[in-house]
């Protein structure tokens, strides 16, 4: 059930070229800025925009070809949006008013798939319920379940997090990377989120202005970032921890954060952006109340920026200017001393 599409068109002043191959049970995120071209995709693969030039192949199913070259026939090929065979959660989920949770999960689902459904995302209590009675993650749920009840070849994900409050979005991510694990065709996240593409994707296309930028695994992406918006975006340090007290002891490193939240308690997604670093040649004084000795790992110029990558015993990484980087003198080895203030800590409730 692989997709492999090649997918050109012009409408208006805007145009798209972009290739996409996802392996079945693999999930491939496509994440780029608002206006950079996401959503024509969706259309595009969902058959609701036909394309110019080149193919969209599901399963070795031509879906849309409009020279012939892609299929056996060597006609022009467009499969109407019902028979594709596609499941869609929108970012706004699109349920039926007028339909229960069972009558929505159940709407073009094949013969005893939707109450299996039902049974997999717990969602029995709900059945009989209405979606204006739905909180934003159990309707999240009900989407998916009704994407996943008419047997997709394909699962298409349009910011199916977007429309969620931040306490409510850590939990439903948890929720939605386990049932995707259970899925064994391709999947297609579509974001403007780094962190739902770095927890939820397996690889990651970068799109902007309607052209890929950049493909890689979350950490090439995170690590190497080829262009101004996703060093921007997506450079973000991204770490797990537990916080009591206003201290966050982190999942993957023998080191504890400090941070402004005393209200937080339990699991917690931790972010640093590289600009909030500071490094220094001694060890600071004043008010960081995070400071640590480490080494240089790695530098890498970004136009403007220079990047900075720390080892042991917080491997983060540290966007200062060229001029800055000239005066500390680093070099790969490098001693130095890096500090973040507490505000500087972001912090998202994780249910990991």
């Amino acid at each position: 059930m692989t997709l492999d599409a090649e997918i050109r068109l012009v409408r208006d002043d805007f145009a798209l070229d972009i290739e996409l191959q996802i392996a079945p049970g693999t999930t491939t995120a496509l994440l780029g800025p608002n206006g950079a071209g996401k959503s024509t995709v969706v259309d595009a693969l969902s058959g609701l925009l036909p394309i110019d030039q080149g193919h969209i192949k599901l399963a070795g199913r031509a879906l849309d070809d409009p020279t012939g070259h892609a299929n056996d026939s060597g006609k022009a090929v467009f499969v109407l949006p019902r028979h594709r065979r596609i499941g869609v959660v929108f970012q706004r989920y699109l349920l039926f008013d007028h339909l229960s949770v069972a009558g929505n999960i159940g709407f073009g689902a094949h013969t005893g798939s939707a109450g299996a459904w039902i049974s997999r995302l717990g969602l029995e209590a709900l059945a009989h319920r209405f979606p204006r009675d739905l909180s934003g993650g159990e309707a999240q749920r009900v989407a998916l379940a009704r994407a996943f009840a008419i047997e997709p070849e394909l699962l298409l994900l349009d910011e199916p997090l977007a429309a969620l409050d931040v306490s409510t979005r850590s939990a439903t991510r948890r929720t939605l990377a386990r049932h995707l694990a259970n899925y064994a065709g391709p999947r297609l996240l579509i974001t403007h989120d780094p962190t739902d593409a770095f927890l939820l994707a397996d690889q990651i296309v970068v799109i902007e202005n309607g052209r890929p930028t950049q493909l890689g695994t979350p950490d090439q992406i995170r690590q190497r970032p080829a262009t101004p918006w996703i060093s921007a975006l997506a450079g973000t340090n991204l770490m797990r921890g537990i916080i009591s007290d206003g201290s966050i002891k982190l999942d993957d490193h023998d080191f504890v954060l400090a941070a402004a939240d005393r209200t937080l308690n339990g699991a917690v997604l931790v972010t640093v952006h590289p600009n909030a670093v500071a490094l220094h040649e001694a060890q600071p004084h004043g008010s960081p109340r995070n400071a640590w000795r480490t080494t240089v790992a790695a530098i890498e110029p970004l136009g403007d920026t220079t990047r900075i990558s720390l080892g042991a015993p917080l491997p983060i990484m540290v966007d200062i200017t060229p001029a800055s980087t000239a005066a500390l003198g680093l070099r790969v080895g490098s001693p130095i001393w890096a500090s973040v203030k507490a505000t500087e800590v972001g912090l998202t409730p994780s249910d990991d």
